[in-house]
C-alpha cells in the first residue's frame, strides 16, 4: 500500500514521503496513529510546503550536527569511580555519565548518542564513539581514574601529631 508519511519515521522515511509498506502496517499502526495518510494527489498538494520547510530544518540541523561532530572529536572525559586495588571498578562506568560528564565541558550530548557495547568496568582509558546520526560519529576518549577515598587512619594520625 502507497501512503503519504505526515511525520518523520525513523529508518521509513520523511514527511512528505510517499513510501510503500505492507497494508497491515498502514492500516493498523500507521494511519490510526496518525502518521500517514493514503497517498493520492489533493494529500501530496497539502502537505507539499510543510515537507519543503522540514527539509531546511534537517539541512540546518544536519550542518549544526556536523560542527558538533568537529568540536568533540577527540575530547576527553574523566570520570572518577571507586575501584579496588587491581584498578576494577565496583560498579561501571554507563553512557550517562560520560554524556554528563562531556556536557559539563559544554558539549551538546544527550545520552542515548553514546554508543557502549558493554559498561566500562576498568581503570584507564577507553576509546568511546557517539553516534549523532548513522553516518556521523565521533570518538572521544574517556579516562577512568579512582576516587580519592579518605583514610580515617592516616586522619587520626595526623591529629595525635
Amino acid at each position: 500500500m502507497k501512503v503519504l508519511l505526515c511525520e518523520d519515521i525513523d529508518k521509513l522515511g520523511w514527511l512528505g514521503d510517499v513510501v510503500e509498506v505492507n497494508n497491515g502496517y498502514a492500516r493498523n499502526y500507521l494511519l490510526p496513529q496518525g502518521l500517514a495518510k493514503v497517498a493520492n494527489e489533493a494529500s501530496i498538494r497539502a502537505i507539499a510546503e510543510e515537507k519543503a520547510r522540514r527539509a531546511e530544518q534537517r539541512k540546518l540541523e544536519g550542518k549544526r550536527l556536523e560542527e558538533a561532530v568537529k568540536a568533540i572529536e577527540g575530547a576527553e572525559a574523566v570520570v572518577a569511580a571507586k575501584a579496588n586495588e587491581q584498578g576494577h571498578l565496583f560498579g561501571s562506568v554507563s553512557a550517562r555519565e560520560i554524556a554528563a560528564n562531556l556536557r559539563e565541558q559544554g558539549f551538546e550530548v544527550r545520552d542515548e548518542i553514546v554508543q557502549l557495547s558493554e559498561h566500562i568496568k576498568d581503570i584507564g582509558t577507553h576509546p568511546v564513539t557517539l553516534k549523532f546520526r548513522d553516518d556521523l560519529t565521533a570518538t572521544v576518549n574517556v579516562v577512568v581514574v579512582p576516587e580519592q577515598q579518605d583514610e580515617p587512619e592516616a586522619e587520626e594520625g595526623a591529629e595525635a601529631s
